[in-house]
């Protein structure tokens, strides 16, 4: 079996969104960041939970799963938001730059494409906050086909929780029993 990835977006799931005055959750704090092609004298306020950091290195280490960005952050994300979390840099899913004007232009989300590309037949837990029901139907046919697919869709307004990441645990760890009695019995 290939590599396992847990594809990790980042708007909606790292970074909250503010609610109608502009704060972010009570559990995260406000940062002020400058990406890649953004005016320096206008930083973007975002909003990051400490512990988010911990959480995602503890599963790393519990459950073998290869993490890659996969957020129009693109390889910001290993710049300004992994280290502020204390991440080490992450590959990210080149998912270059669509015109587009919603985030579902086809009835899905516009990353599928471009994350279909990268996993080719490979397992892979998504965590992202923008599914539709054609991304959850995708994946559903992905697995019934024999290649292990979980989408995990958090509160946009709340972000990354604890229990997204026992659900990501929970499918690897029967990803990684069911290659064992594989090889076992090969």
């Amino acid at each position: 079996m290939s590599v396992a990835f847990l594809l990790i977006d980042i708007d909606g799931v790292l970074i909250p969104f503010p609610d109608s005055a502009g704060h972010g959750p009570e559990t995260h704090t406000r940062h002020l960041v400058v990406p890649t092609g953004y005016d320096p004298a206008k930083p973007v306020p975002i909003w990051l939970n400490r512990t988010h950091g911990p959480m995602l290195l503890g599963l790393l280490a519990e459950v073998p799963l290869a993490p890659v960005w996969c957020t129009s952050w693109r390889g910001d994300a290993s710049i300004l938001i992994g280290p502020a979390l204390g991440l080490p840099a992450f590959p990210h899913v080149e998912l270059g730059r669509p015109k587009i004007t919603t985030s579902h232009p086809n009835g899905y989300l516009w990353k599928r494409d471009p994350v279909e590309l990268f996993l080719g037949t490979a397992p892979a837990a998504w965590i992202d906050d923008d599914f539709t029901s054609l991304d959850h139907t995708w994946a559903v046919a992905r697995a019934l086909s024999g290649i292990p697919t979980l989408l995990v869709q958090p509160d946009p307004k709340v972000g990354l929780q604890q229990e997204h990441l026992e659900t990501v645990r929970a499918w690897a760890l029967d990803l990684e029993a069911a290659n064992s009695r594989l090889r076992d019995s090969a």
